[in-house]
């Protein structure tokens, strides 16, 4: 099944991991009595369906009708975990619902959110996106026995779920605080829906207001508010911790507010038709192609993307570079993610199992292959030498966005420093390992700029190796609760 939001380039090549997206969280509240016309189950499906691009391994969804709970989750895309009869068994006034990539924790079912804890007032459900960096810690405050999966959003959920008298506002408000990392959480009890962010902001989360239910929606993307019919309100600030009931929205901070919001959203993560910080990321990756087609001119022909996250700067660059735009790859939309394995002489097909290239359009033509970004590379060797074949007569490859050289541990699955090739390799070594005439990247400060943040309230670590939130590498791991086990 293919991702709706059309992006391709990082899942052509079986041996290219890409950069994975952390996860994907929508929550929603509706009164009781608009629950029968509201079917909160559908609308958080549809949500979390908007936000699959953010992760692809598993899917679940919590409802609550006031007085219990139900939890319905397993492995697989959205739509291969839900349908209608599924979700008509899910009724309700309260939702939250989670796709997800693993960054800490194994893909398990038992790992699959949401996470879900009896508690003396009843029960708690909890979504989250990102990564804390100080698991092992959280968890010492457990006692022996009491973690049922290894992530630390069971960390989380088990800490809050034990925390006492006071729900789990008060449970937020206490342990919180002490969590260090990147998280945006989704949570409800039986009768509320919760909703917090971690100091710096990395990962975003967004408020919408249903208008005709008289209700409210949170989501990792306004593209996720978008898809249900939900009017975008604002996003919901580092450090704060919402609770939404019958009450209306209630807010309070649980720390000051040190925004860091994450550069790789920009870049690739988030889908074209969402909206950070009152701009579409659309329009922020088209003037980061302008930038680059300034930065790194070339005489070409024509200018292609690969499909499809490179397609909004590909066209910056043509429109700055006065190079036509073409079209000379294309993909095969129904393919996507897939749990049959290629043999090995089925992989030496490689990469046309997903693109073909149009002859006839680029044989003989010096192109301008625009892509968002280089990993280990051999996606676009691939590609590079796939145009060669076909006729190419030159191939000139520019990146929307820095070398990728350092690992993240706020929620993105990125290699390490030793596999990421600009980790090890400098531009002219990348150049010649994918094939390419020239290679150009944008620079850090173009980039930024062409966000309209100010660099100070950006996480770039990913590019520049300044971690916002200090971490031991040596601690990282997504395995680090499974130890011993």
């Amino acid at each position: 099944m293919p991702l709706r939001d059309g992006r391709l380039s990082h899942d052509i090549d079986p041996s290219d991991r890409a950069p994975q997206d952390a996860c994907g969280v929508f929550g929603v509240w509706v009164p009781a009595d608009q629950a029968s016309r509201a079917e909160v189950s559908k609308l958080t499906y549809y949500g979390l369906y908007a936000l699959q691009h953010r992760g692809q391994e598993s899917a679940g969804i919590a409802v609550s009708d006031g007085s219990r709970i139900v939890v319905f989750k397993d492995m697989g895309l959205v739509a291969q975990v839900f349908d209608e009869s599924v979700l008509n068994t899910l009724r309700g006034h309260i939702a939250v619902g989670h796709c997800r990539y693993s960054t800490t924790g194994s893909p398990t079912w038992e790992n699959a959110q949401p996470t879900f804890r009896s508690t003396d007032a009843g029960g708690l459900a909890l979504t989250h996106n990102g990564n804390l960096i100080n698991t092992p810690e959280l968890a010492a405050r457990l006692e022996p026995g009491m973690l049922t999966a290894t992530t630390d959003t069971e960390v989380l959920t088990a800490l809050f779920a034990h925390h006492g008298e006071g729900g789990p506002m008060a449970a937020a408000r206490e342990i919180l605080p002490a969590a260090r990392g990147a998280y945006s959480l989704v949570f409800m009890d039986e009768g509320t829906l919760y909703a917090a962010r971690d100091p710096e902001g990395v990962r975003p989360l967004v408020l919408g207001s249903l208008e005709a239910a008289g209700g409210w929606v949170v989501a990792s993307e306004s593209a996720g508010l978008d898809i249900v019919g939900a009017r975008f309100v604002r996003e919901i600030e580092p450090g704060e911790l919402v609770a939404i009931d019958g009450a209306g929205v209630r807010s309070e901070r649980f720390a000051e507010a040190r925004p860091k919001g994450c550069l790789f959203e920009y870049v690739y993560l988030a889908r074209p038709d969402t909206a950070i910080a009152g701009r579409s990321v659309q329009a922020t990756r088209v003037e980061v192609g302008r930038r680059l087609a300034r930065e790194h001119p070339v005489e070409a022909d024509m200018v292609i993307p690969t499909p499809e996250s490179g397609t909004p700067a590909a066209i910056g660059y043509a429109e700055a570079s006065g190079i036509p735009y073409g079209q000379g790859l294309v993909k095969n939309s129904y393919v996507g993610r897939t749990f049959i394995q290629p043999s090995q002489a089925i992989r030496q097909l490689g990469i046309r199992l997903k693109l073909n290239p149009l002859r006839e359009a680029i044989e003989g033509k010096r192109l301008v292959v625009v892509d968002d970004s280089i990993v280990r590379g051999n996606t676009q060797r691939a590609i590079v030498s796939m145009l060669r074949d076909a006729g190419a007569a030159e191939v000139h490859v520019r990146i929307s966005s820095p070398p990728v050289a350092w690992p993240c541990f706020y929620g993105i699955d990125f290699a390490t420093r030793a596999e990421l090739i600009a980790g090890n390799l400098s531009v002219e070594e990348i150049r010649d390992s994918i094939g390419a005439d020239t290679l150009g990247f944008i620079s850090l400060d173009e980039l930024i700029s062409a966000t309209h943040i100010a660099k100070d309230r950006l996480c770039r670590a990913c590019f520049d190796g300044i971690y916002p939130i200090p971490v031991d590498q040596n601690a990282r791991g997504k395995h680090l609760l499974e130890v011993g086990r």
